[in-house]
This record gives structure tokens, C-alpha cells and sequence, in this order.
């Protein structure tokens, strides 16, 4: 595939992004304070549960551009969410059979149209940050010694 094509980071990081939100499963009200999606620590924990890898900034960038361009995905103040496109590539791909997901959407992106690339840039001081947020809450909390608990009489 050459250089203007679909990429499999392009699918590692749209199915991240899929999977980090819920797949539409579990969507703010309207009257939410909280925004719909997903901010980037959650993309790349997921991304690293996916490939046992984190995506670096570079990886990141590029496919977000492409997914952006391509209408599956958005990115609003820092929140990634998967767009009505998306959501659809996402509930009408094939059945995986023995290839993993990502492979699967990887081949569905390969079928569709080349992708546009978008204007969007990702800081090197935002991934860091994000890899810092995932690495420090993905750290156990130490367990705590059942002598130390005040006792119930």
C-alpha cells in the first residue's frame, strides 16, 4: 500500500477510538456537562490493551488526520468522538472470523475511497502529557494490609 493509502494505524487508532467510547453504547444526555467522547489518555490505553504497544505522536497525528478527513471521527477540545460515519463503518463491518478487528476494519478502510487528510495537530507536550495521564492510572494501587483496618465490634 503506498503512502496515500489506508494505513493499519489508521484502523489500530479508529477502532481505539470505537472502543474507548462505547461504541455509541453509552452516550451523554444532552443537558450532560460532560462532553461525548473520549480524550486522548483513553484512546491510547486502549490502543495499548489492542496492539500491546502505545501509538507514538507521530502514528497518532497521521491517522487522526485521515479518519478526521474521511468524516469517521471528530476531535473537539481535545475530545475524540466517532461521527454518525463511523458509527455506521463500525456496526456494518464484516464478521472478523480469525482476523483480529482491527484487521478487519483495516480491510473495510482499504475498500473505501483513498483517504483525505485533515487539518489537525497533535503537540508533542499534549501525547506526552496523555502517555503520563495512562501510565500513572494504569498503575496498581498498592493493597493495603487487612492488620492496618480499624476492626467492627
Amino acid at each position: 500500500m503506498g503512502d496515500c493509502g489506508w494505513r493499519w494505524s489508521d484502523a489500530w487508532i479508529f477502532v481505539s477510538v470505537v472502543i474507548a467510547s462505547g461504541a455509541g453504547r453509552h452516550r451523554r444526555a444532552a443537558s450532560s456537562r460532560r462532553p461525548e467522547g473520549v480524550r486522548l489518555a483513553d484512546v491510547l490505553s486502549t490502543a495499548d490493551h489492542l496492539n500491546q504497544a502505545i501509538p507514538e505522536r507521530h502514528e497518532v497525528e497521521a491517522a487522526v488526520r485521515r479518519l478526521v478527513g474521511a468524516g469517521l471521527v471528530s476531535v473537539t477540545d481535545g475530545w475524540f468522538r466517532i461521527t454518525a460515519d463511523g458509527e455506521r463503518l463500525w456496526r456494518t463491518r464484516p464478521n472478523a472470523g480469525l482476523a483480529t478487528t482491527v484487521d478487519t476494519v483495516q480491510g473495510v478502510l482499504v475498500r473505501r475511497h483513498p483517504p483525505v487528510s485533515a487539518e489537525w495537530h497533535l503537540d508533542e507536550a499534549d501525547h506526552a502529557a496523555a502517555v503520563q495521564e495512562y501510565v500513572v492510572r494504569s498503575i496498581p494501587a498498592p493493597r493495603r494490609s487487612p492488620e492496618n483496618r480499624p476492626r467492627r465490634d
